[in-house]
């Protein structure tokens, strides 16, 4: 009886792997059936280095509309990654437990609030003080930064701090040994040991970043242009597959099919660029 139970387990859970596996397989032949005929209408180098989003004049360059996903992207990890690894190392090395037990419900707290509600947020609170230091509306490119970069710190700290907690206790106690004090032992011994699992946490956030729609579409500025500056409006690849996928109709609607197989060729790049890193670095 109980090795039937293994192999019925057994089947529940390789029947689960290969649904996993289905479904981004279906979404890949989805994606590249749809979009890949658009962009050879288009043209490859027409559509990613085209500098004008028109759809009324069958005109569809993305190169703004990559650029602000880069630009954003790249903001959220300047904001975002130093303070969720220092956060990290607080909570895994220097936290009094009684303060543990309150910051720690309060990231997990953070992980589970909906885009919707840190959009609503940045715009009520992120884009006045914005337009109050650096004038203009205070939708723009650094908003959206600020935004994604608070967006992106659960993530990035939960799985740096498992990584942290995850050092044997003997790395620590060897520095402490060789008269190193609290703060090198943990810098100089522990953190080296977790870099692999730390940059895993910085992969799951950046990815969370470049793939994040509701929240910079409403703080953003959502103006298909090349990005004039830090402080200018942009448009990202996901908002603009939002904001026109409703209506769009024949090669536009092809054209946002196409800009979905850039993102994911995008991330797909990213994430096998940080993984040659992480092995290089082990």
């Amino acid at each position: 009886m109980r090795k039937v139970k293994e192999k019925g387990m057994e089947l529940v859970f390789l029947i689960s792997a290969c649904v996993s596996i289905l479904a981004v397989v279906m979404i890949c032949i989805f994606l590249f059936a749809n979009g890949v005929p658009a962009i050879g209408k288009i043209g490859v180098l027409d559509f990613l280095l085209g500098e004008k989003w028109k759809p009324g004049n069958d005109i569809y360059g993305i190169l703004p509309m990559i650029l602000g996903s880069i630009y954003v992207t790249a903001g959220a990890i300047v904001v975002g990654v130093p303070i969720g690894i220092l956060t990290a190392i607080y909570l895994s090395k220097f936290c009094p437990k009684r303060l543990y037990q309150v910051i720690k419900p309060a990231i997990d707290l953070l992980a589970g609030i909906p885009s919707v509600v840190y959009g609503f947020f940045g715009m009520v609170v992120i884009v006045p003080v914005m337009s109050e230091l650096f004038g203009g509306s205070g939708k723009n490119m650094a908003t959206a930064s600020v935004l994604l970069g608070i967006m992106i710190l659960p993530t990035i700290i939960g799985v740096a701090e498992s990584a942290i907690n995850a050092v044997p206790a003997s790395y620590y106690e060897g520095a402490l040994a060789l008269g190193a004090s609290h703060e090198r032992s943990v810098f100089f011994a522990t953190l080296p040991a977790a870099k692999s699992g730390i940059m895993a946490g910085v992969i799951l956030g950046v990815g969370r970043a470049i793939g994040e729609t509701m929240a910079v579409i409403m703080v953003a500025g959502n103006q298909a242009r090349m990005p004039k500056g830090l402080f200018s409006g942009v448009r990202t690849m996901t908002a603009n597959i939002v904001l026109e996928m409703g209506y769009a109709t024949d090669l536009h609607r092809e054209a946002l099919i196409a800009t979905a197989v850039v993102l994911f060729v995008f991330i797909l790049i990213i994430n096998l660029s940080f993984s040659l890193l992480r092995r290089r670095s082990e």
